[in-house]
């Protein structure tokens, strides 16, 4: 499907690398090709259908001349912008977290992941009825004896969303008991539980494999695996652990998907030590650790209270001569890696054996 990428700009401070990171999340939904991608700087944005109308004048030129079917913008759209938007172009048009959520919902395979996108995918959905056009002020007729002016299109249908988020949230409840069970059984045994977190695309699934000899989907895209995996690390130093495998963390992740995700990252929660899995040749790669420490301080994690080492991956894409070895070395909680190359493997695992 050819696609437009749009990344509106209203300030002269624009980070180049924001731009980067939403082409890779377009990148990352299937079977879209992208056939342009540009940054619009606008002076405002207007209420009723974002753009002013010398901006959609020129998107549907363009709209026309590479005959796009979907175009997404790096921005979170109101419902009514969104359905405005779509009727003046007379495209599909998914803003910054309907493209999360459909990259979410293609990733997705266990039901627990299912679960947790479709509440996502409702909770978005619920705010947004209006795009199902003039339908839904239509009324249905009244019951009783009464009769009156009935019920609403709209009204009818956020009663069935939210029906179905509560069937939802029930299911996902009976899952975090069963995950809680799990957890208590686990405790019995002394294996400690040794989580990997990190900015989406870091190299966290592909760590996991090597270590535990597994084959998890990893891959050169954001948020290519979504469902938490776990396996037993055999260790040099020390007893065996248990290692998990998380979802990425990226900037301006939709609320939605904070509050269904909630369960996933329950592990994080209770396990006994992170790894923080960063990209050392990413050009961001100071602000995407801010953000994964931002997240972890949300659920109540901090270097104070949880130990926390930091795993610099993809070392292989960089010159370390270029860098002061002494650094490094005064770092205890910092190992080099390469997981691509396999270089810091085994140091690594004595590293993760010291903590216990």
């Amino acid at each position: 499907m050819h696609t437009c990428v749009v990344r509106p700009v209203l300030s002269k401070k624009v980070n180049d690398l924001d731009f980067n990171e939403f082409t890779k999340l377009s990148e990352a939904l299937p079977g879209i090709r992208i056939v342009l991608d540009f940054s619009l700087n606008l002076k405002k944005i207007y209420p009723g259908t974002f753009l002013g109308s010398g901006k959609i004048t020129y998107l549907k030129k363009s709209i026309f001349n590479k005959k796009i079917k979907l175009l997404l913008i790096d921005f979170e759209l109101s419902a009514i912008q969104q359905r405005n938007l779509e009727k003046e172009l007379n495209i599909k048009i998914l803003d910054r977290t309907g493209l999360i959520l459909e990259i979410f919902s293609s990733r997705a395979l266990s039901r627990e992941g299912i679960l947790q996108v479709e509440l996502a995918h409702l909770n978005y959905n619920k705010s947004r009825l209006v795009r199902s056009w003039t339908h839904l002020e239509r009324q249905r007729g009244g019951m009783g004896f009464l009769g009156g002016p009935g019920e609403t299109q709209i009204e009818s249908d956020k009663r069935a969303i939210n029906l179905r988020i509560s069937q939802i949230k029930y299911q996902l409840s009976k899952v975090v008991k069963t995950r809680g069970i799990h957890r208590s059984s686990r405790i019995k045994i002394p294996l400690n539980t040794v989580v990997l977190v990190g900015y989406t695309n870091s190299g966290k699934s592909s760590l996991f494999n090597i270590l535990t000899n597994s084959s998890v989907l990893s891959k050169d895209m954001l948020f290519a695996t979504l469902d938490p995996k776990m396996k037993i690390l055999e260790l040099p130093l020390s007893n065996d652990i248990i290692l998990s495998d998380t979802v990425g963390f990226i900037s301006n992740l939709p609320t939605q998907l904070i509050e269904a995700f909630k369960a996933t990252l329950e592990e994080v929660i209770y396990s006994n030590c992170i790894l923080h899995v960063r990209d050392f040749s990413s050009n961001d790669f100071k602000r995407q650790s801010l953000i994964v420490y931002k997240i972890l301080e949300e659920l109540g994690i901090t270097k104070l209270n949880k130990p926390i080492l930091e795993v610099w991956n993809k070392t292989d894409l960089i010159d370390l001569s270029n860098y002061d070895k002494k650094q490094f070395k005064d770092k205890n909680d910092v190992v080099l890696i390469s997981a691509k190359k396999k270089y810091g493997i085994e140091d690594l695992k004595k590293k993760i054996s010291t903590l216990f």
